[in-house]
């Protein structure tokens, strides 16, 4: 799996910080800009983030380019309806050598790696007869192509949809696939907005509370004794 930041806004913390001050202020967003320190801002993006004022973070954009991901994985992905996606196209793409997104729970039963092998190799075999023999259109052809094949998106998201995406992806209970996905970009984030998304993640992180109920993974417990002893 891949994960690259291809552009985000410029100064994304001091731009959300200027969008706030500016509903309290008679000056224009761009004197504001020019008066704000970085500190100032950082302490309004905290105070923000924490009283869950988010509609400024709706101003900051970030693009992601997310390459060896399954279908299983794009199919959860483009669920986060707020952000806009540009996948690779099977119609106009073709297959005929497809790579394959092994689940770790087969990979780790030899057994059922060969058998799972042997059934993408097989229709691998049938895609190419199809499209090589029978002269079936690849737009038609695709509709035999697995879950697991990989494949290619561009991804844009505003950080509010962002901090969404996180707190549902980033919780153990997620699947595996599409939390190591949220688990990069949010790396990714961190890098170039580090106070803006400080506590960002599942919501035992960014809020303190546990959503699962009785499928909870016990991780909200450890971070309230580690704060008890602190």
């Amino acid at each position: 799996m891949q994960v690259k930041l291809l552009r985000h806004t410029v100064d994304p913390e001091k731009t959300v910080a200027m969008s706030a001050r500016l509903c309290y202020s008679p000056i224009g967003a761009a004197q504001l800009e020019e008066k704000m320190t970085d500190e100032q801002a950082a302490k309004l993006v905290r105070k923000l983030v924490s009283m869950g004022h988010f509609s400024t973070l709706e101003h900051v954009t970030f693009t992601f380019a997310i390459e060896g991901v399954s279908r299983v994985l794009t199919h959860q992905l483009v669920r986060h309806r707020m952000a806009s996606y540009s996948q690779q196209s099977q119609r106009y793409v073709k297959e005929h050598d497809f790579e394959v997104i092994t689940p770790p729970s087969i990979a780790a039963r030899p057994e059922a790696k060969e058998k799972f092998e042997k059934l993408m190799a097989d229709i691998q075999g049938l895609y190419n007869e199809f499209t090589e023999e029978y002269g079936v259109l690849a737009e038609d052809a695709r509709y035999m192509l697995p879950n697991a094949a990989e494949t290619k998106i561009v991804c844009t998201f505003n950080v509010r949809s962002l901090m969404n995406f996180f707190s549902l992806r980033c919780c153990t209970r997620a699947q595996w696939e599409i939390r190591k996905l949220a688990e990069l970009m949010l790396a990714e984030c961190k890098q170039v907005a580090p106070v803006l998304f400080e506590n960002a993640g599942p919501t035992c992180v960014s809020e303190g509370v546990c959503h699962e109920g009785e499928m909870t993974c016990g991780r909200l417990e450890a971070i309230l004794a580690a704060k008890a002893k602190s």
